[in-house]
């Protein structure tokens, strides 16, 4: 949701963007979507506040890094395994929690 409160609702694309968006939402079977509880989205935001201070982040990119988190971690009480080209990012995580799963892949 934060995409689209993002848009610029004087923009034309906006509103197709914000109908498919909706429509992606839409389309993702209940068994698969997943909500944060309270322990991970405290967990999430220490981490990120961590990642951002050892990846030297401003604004823009701490937004990003709370999302990452808030992934891998909700990932692992899942025992999932985080699928992600963004090894900056994610070897950072894995060295802080190494009990988490990211599998890495190359563009």
């Amino acid at each position: 949701m934060h995409t689209v409160g993002v848009l610029d609702p004087r923009h034309p694309g906006t509103p197709v963007a914000i109908k498919q968006m909706g429509a992606l939402i839409a389309s993702m079977p209940l068994h698969r979507i997943f909500a944060p509880d309270a322990d991970i989205a405290g967990r999430a935001a220490l981490l990120s506040g961590m990642l951002c201070r050892l990846q030297g982040y401003q604004k823009d990119d701490k937004l990003r890094a709370l999302q990452d988190c808030v992934l891998f971690l909700q990932a692992q009480k899942a025992g999932f395994t985080v699928l992600t080209a963004n090894v900056a990012d994610f070897d950072y995580l894995l060295q802080l929690v190494p009990t988490g799963r990211v599998l890495f892949y190359r563009r």
